[in-house]
């Protein structure tokens, strides 16, 4: 519950610094990646 949160979150402050800042173009992309691994843990640990 907690990993898919986080991923969550992750993944809403790259699309809001995607669309609304666009300054730190490196530091957005490595959000995606974060939320895009958290997601995948969360898939593949399953419910616990």
């Amino acid at each position: 519950m907690m990993l898919g949160l986080i991923a969550a979150v992750l993944v809403v402050l790259w699309l809001l610094g995607f669309l609304a800042f666009h300054v730190a173009g490196g530091l957005i992309h490595i959000l995606l990646v974060l939320a895009v691994i958290m997601i995948v843990l969360h898939f593949i640990r399953g419910r616990t």
